[in-house]
């Protein structure tokens, strides 16, 4: 063989090995080809390993893995007003990888754009009570409307995550006011409460006491006796009282007296 025929082997060779080369296409197991022929739409490839025609074919290869998108400060003008910036996470994934090519042009950044509107939208229609009590149900609120208006687009919305809201300091110092008011004013009813019922205790001791006079005597003696226990008081008493007080005091420490005996025993 001539060296031009040597020569011309190794080109075609060249240009059949990069051909072949060109034709074997490989997706991973997360990934889809969308495969356009001169232009026209051929379907989804993958994944593992396909065949295309090098020059007329095109492939996009589009990622069917869950994407988290960080919304950072999205500064949100709540229904009564108030200033707030709040950062949240949108998880979406592509699950018809054909949609997300032929009827977005980016699928990405319109998803994104259109999760920062959403949210915007939803949250300042919201009070700033409802804003930090109420967010699994307004994250719930903005998962299914973007899900569904990406929804032509193939893409999935799963979750919606509202991880912070930030506050101005003004606005901060106001709310610690607040909670401090309102646990005063519950302390207050809770002692309220509690004089209420000593109140009715009370009311129903008097009753008690007024239909059984002996019971009140009795009472009244058991507790001069529980002041005569101590030293350094001078209880000031009728003479029958005295009398009476003494027995009381004397029953008392015999009973005393027993218990201290049956307990040494």
């Amino acid at each position: 063989m001539s060296a031009i025929e040597i020569a011309a082997t190794v080109i075609v060779a060249i240009i059949v090995v990069g051909f072949i080369g060109a034709s074997i296409k490989v997706v991973k197991e997360y990934e889809r080809g969308v495969l356009f022929r001169l232009g026209r739409l051929i379907g989804a490839r993958g994944p593992g390993l396909f065949i295309i025609i090098p020059i007329f074919d095109r492939i996009r290869v589009i990622d069917l893995r869950t994407v988290t998108y960080d919304a950072r400060l999205i500064r949100v003008i709540t229904k009564d007003n108030i200033r707030a910036d709040v950062d949240s996470f949108v998880y979406y994934r592509v699950v018809d990888p054909i949609k997300a090519v032929m009827e977005v042009e980016d699928y990405v950044q319109a998803t994104q754009n259109l999760s920062k509107t959403v949210l915007r939208d939803i949250l300042g229609h919201a009070e700033l009570d409802d804003l930090l009590t109420k967010t699994p149900e307004l994250t719930k609120q903005i998962q299914l409307e973007i899900d569904e208006m990406t929804d032509p687009w193939g893409i999935k919305v799963s979750a919606v995550v509202i991880s912070d809201v930030l506050l101005p300091e003004e606005m901060q110092r106001a709310i610690a006011r607040q909670a401090e008011a309102e646990r005063e004013r519950r302390s207050r009813i809770i002692v309220a409460d509690g004089e209420f019922l000593a109140a009715q205790k009370m009311t129903a001791a008097a009753e008690f006491y007024a239909k059984n006079p002996m019971s009140l005597r009795l009472r009244e003696l058991q507790m001069l006796s529980e002041i005569a226990r101590e030293k350094n008081l001078i209880v000031v008493t009728t003479t029958s009282d005295v009398s009476q007080l003494g027995n009381v005091v004397a029953l008392t420490r015999s009973v005393d007296g027993d218990k201290r005996m049956a307990a040494k025993g």
